[in-house]
C-alpha cells in the first residue's frame, strides 16, 4: 500500500525538496500550504491550510503515515500533535541549530556583532544544552521559540517525533540565499573579494536535499529523537566563495583579512570569530544517513534557481529576507576598493 505523507509549510525550501524525495520513492505526498503560492513539484496534492488552526491541521495529518511540520515555532504548536499519538506513523518537525546555547547560556540570536558571537565545542552534538524556554506560546526570540517547541514535543512519550536542527540552509525557493554575497560579485566581475576571520569563519551549513533525506529516513524509522541536519564536511567561508565561483565559472582573488570587519569590508553572512559546527554522527547511527552530497555539489542548484529568479527583477525586491544579514553593505564596492589599496 502506498505510504501517505503532508507536509505542512510544503511550498517553502525543505518542503519542496522533501516532496521530490519522497515522490521520488513512491510515497503520496500532499503539500499543505496558506494559499499564498502553490507548490512548484509536479506530482503532489495541495491542501489550503492555516497552521494556527490546529483542528484543521490534526484533520489532516490524522492517518498519515509521515507529517512534516516546518513551519511550527513555539510550544503551543506542539500542543497541536498531542491527540495525534497512536495516529501518525511518524512526525518530522523542522527546528534550528541556533537552539543550542553558547558555553556562556547565550545564543545567535543574542549577538549584536561578531564580537558577541557566542562560543561553542567543536562538534556540537545533539545532548548539547539549548537556550531557556521561552514559556508556552512565547517567541522572546526565534530560537527561544524552538526550543520551547522542541521541548514540547518530547514531553508527549507516546508520540514518534524526530526534531531536525538544521544550519544555514541552502537550496531553491530559500528566502534568504546568503551565497548572493559571492554570486552577485560574479555577475559583476570583481576580481578581488575581501574576506574577514582568513575566510575560515565555519557555520554549519545545510542543503535541503540532505535535509529531506533525513526526513525520509525518519519517516521509515519512526522513534523520538534529536538530530542535527547539516552538511558534512561543514565548509569554510572561502571555500562557499570558492564553490560558488566554480559553478558559474568565475575567476577571483581572495583578500583574507586577519581580524573582523572594519568599516564593513570583509563583513559576509558567515563572517563569526567562533565557529559553530554541529555533528552528524548521531543521524548516522540512528537512521544508517549518509549525505546526498556536499556543499560544493549542492550548491548548484540552489544558485541556478536565484539567477532565474533575479532575472525577473531586483534582487532587493524578490528577496527581502536578505536585508537581515545586511545585504544592503554588501556591495560597498568603492569601500572594498580603497581598503584593499591601502
Amino acid at each position: 500500500m502506498q505510504k501517505r505523507a503532508i507536509l505542512l509549510g510544503g511550498s517553502g525550501q525543505i518542503g519542496t525538496a522533501t516532496a521530490r524525495t519522497l515522490l521520488s520513492h513512491g510515497w503520496d505526498v500532499t503539500v499543505a500550504h496558506r494559499g499564498a503560492r502553490s507548490s512548484v513539484v509536479e506530482g503532489v496534492r495541495t491542501l489550503t491550510l492555516d497552521r494556527e488552526d490546529a483542528t484543521a491541521v490534526r484533520a489532516a495529518a490524522s492517518g498519515a503515515d509521515l507529517v512534516l511540520d516546518s513551519v511550527a515555532y513555539t510550544a503551543e504548536h506542539a500542543e497541536t500533535y498531542a491527540p495525534l499519538a497512536g495516529d501518525v506513523g511518524s512526525l518530522v518537525v523542522i527546528s534550528t541549530a541556533s537552539v543550542y546555547a553558547g558555553l556562556d547560556g547565550s545564543s545567535p540570536d543574542d549577538a549584536t556583532g561578531v564580537d558577541d558571537f557566542p562560543t561553542y565545542p567543536v562538534p556540537i552534538t545533539e545532548d548539547h544544552p539549548t537556550v531557556g524556554d521561552a514559556g508556552p506560546g512565547a517567541r522572546t526570540s526565534y530560537s527561544a521559540g524552538k526550543a520551547a517547541l522542541e521541548r514540547a514535543l518530547l514531553e508527549f512519550d507516546d508520540l514518534p517525533v524526530t526534531i531536525l536542527r538544521p544550519g544555514a540552509i541552502h537550496g531553491p525557493e530559500s528566502p534568504a540565499l546568503r551565497e548572493w554575497y559571492f554570486l552577485q560579485r560574479a555577475l559583476d566581475g570583481r576580481d578581488r573579494v575581501p574576506l574577514a576571520y582568513r575566510g575560515e569563519s565555519r557555520f554549519s551549513t545545510s542543503a535541503t536535499v540532505n535535509i529531506a533525506e533525513l526526513v525520509r529516513l525518519a519517516a521509515e524509522h519512526p522513534g523520538r529523537r534529536v538530530l542535527n541536519a547539516v552538511d558534512d564536511p561543514v565548509p569554510t567561508a572561502l571555500e562557499i566563495g570558492q564553490d560558488v565561483f566554480a559553478h558559474v565559472g568565475h575567476t577571483a582573488e581572495f583578500d583574507l583579512l586577519a581580524g573582523p570587519p572594519v568599516d564593513g569590508v570583509g563583513a559576509h553572512p558567515w563572517a563569526a570569530p567562533n565557529p559553530m559546527v554541529l555533528s552528524m554522527q548521531a543521524a548516522r547511527e540512528q537512521l544508517g544517513y549518509e549525505p546526498l552530497g556536499t556543499h560544493r555539489s549542492t550548491i548548484g542548484s540552489a544558485l541556478d534557481w536565484m539567477l532565474a529568479r533575479v532575472a525577473e527583477g531586483d534582487w532587493r525586491e524578490l528577496f527581502p529576507g536578505l536585508a537581515r544579514y545586511g545585504a544592503e553593505n554588501w556591495f560597498d564596492y568603492a569601500a572594498e576598493d580603497r581598503a584593499l589599496g591601502a
